[in-house]
């Protein structure tokens, strides 16, 4: 690592559906928050990132988001890029703008992601399955997002004897985190037991409805800075320690093993760059899209050893009260699976929680890990940030 950047300034909509707005006008709202609510001058911003609208569908009203992103702001962006890949996005946007910063490209580098949850209805699962399957060994069979990822679950379920009790445990936890958070979509549906989860109605086994994230509309910004600049902006910034991705594959039925599908490469790779281990991390956010994730994730980031995912979520340790917290502001279980944007909430919320302005649910959070994916946990970008350089 040589001089240090940091996310400087985050700002996220709150989660919910907006069908009287367009997806641009979502990206719009979204840049319009982070000005509103931070002291950044037209001068300050020389390179922007955007997320495009329509990864998840296949479908996308303009491909060209950043072109469109910069002549509204009046920019003079010394880089500008529409950047896809899929869930990791949002982190991997982080990556390329410290790697800008450093490189002496630009001072400061606006990201910007918004965007819907695909309709499932009107042959929008055909369409998921064209984008997310192999058209040779996948597609034939129909499969669909929730029984790919599940078997993943399954497989990992069957080596270690973790049981759908882990799974509920989880979803109980990130609900609890939910009730903390002002925005989160399922704060106003009260706290969950894992009866409730475990009973509600079955999706593709062993997920049932509860275990699924939540889908919805929504965005948000980030402003990765320089020194100088980030210190100006906020006295108190979310310093990029280490990061790391690792891309491998595109399909599950060409993984090496159901077990090994690249997040670990990620994280070893970021703790390699940084002077952190594990033990240094207080707040883990981890991309959710089914309660397994997290139990997967506490492992894979060498949190826990392989095996004891579930068994640190059944012993509440990820939930409030618990001695390493996980998705504090819900994850995409409780506080919203934003569509396209899903991967900036669990930017957000780190950065949030390193600033000290998370609210009812600040943490002690001096270092806290960011784990995105993208595809069906295809590419994996891992970030640790810390409250120091």
């Amino acid at each position: 690592m040589s001089a240090p950047v940091a996310i400087a300034a985050v700002s996220e909509l709150a989660p919910g559906r907006f069908p009287d707005q367009s997806t641009h006008s979502l990206y719009q709202a979204a840049v319009a928050r982070l000005l509103a609510e931070w002291p950044i001058k037209p001068g300050d911003i020389q390179g922007l990132l955007v997320a495009p609208a329509g990864m998840a569908d296949g479908v996308s009203e303009n491909i060209f988001v950043h072109e469109r992103l910069v002549e509204e702001l009046g920019l003079d962006a010394t880089f500008a890029e529409t950047i896809n890949v899929g869930g990791s996005t949002h982190a991997v946007m982080a990556i390329r703008a410290a790697l800008a910063i450093r490189a002496g490209l630009a001072d400061g580098v606006l990201c910007v992601s918004a965007g819907r949850f695909p309709n499932v209805g009107g042959g929008g699962a055909e369409r998921n399955t064209r984008i997310f399957a192999h058209p040779d060994f996948d597609s034939l069979y129909g499969p669909y997002i929730p029984p790919i990822y599940a078997q993943v679950a399954t497989r990992h379920m069957h080596e270690y004897g973790i049981g759908r009790d882990a799974m509920a445990a989880v979803a109980v936890g990130q609900r609890a985190w939910a009730l903390r958070h002002p925005q989160a979509l399922m704060a106003r549906k009260g706290p969950l037991t894992a009866d409730v989860v475990l009973a509600s109605r079955p999706i593709a086994s062993p997920f049932h409805l509860l275990d699924c994230s939540v889908p919805c509309d929504g965005g948000g910004a980030y402003l990765v800075a320089s020194e100088r600049l980030a210190r100006r902006l906020n006295p108190k910034p979310a310093w990029l320690r280490g990061y790391g991705e690792m891309h491998r594959r595109a399909n599950v039925s060409q993984l090496r093993s159901l077990d090994d599908v690249g997040g670990q490469a990620a994280a070893r790779a970021a703790f390699a760059m940084s002077d952190l281990t594990p033990a240094d991390v207080r707040v883990a956010q981890l991309y959710d899209s089914f309660s397994y994730n997290p139990i997967l994730g506490v492992e894979h980031m060498g949190l826990v050893p392989a095996g004891q995912g579930g068994r640190f979520f059944l012993d509440g340790r990820g939930a409030p009260g618990g001695d390493l917290p996980v998705n504090s502001n819900g994850g995409l279980l409780s506080f919203g699976h934003t569509g396209d944007a899903s991967g900036l909430s669990v930017i957000a919320e780190a950065a949030l929680q390193v600033m000290g302005r998370a609210g009812e649910r600040q943490l002690p959070a001096p270092v806290a890990l960011v784990h995105c994916y993208g595809g069906m946990m295809s590419e994996h970008a891992v970030l640790l940030l810390g409250d120091a350089p």
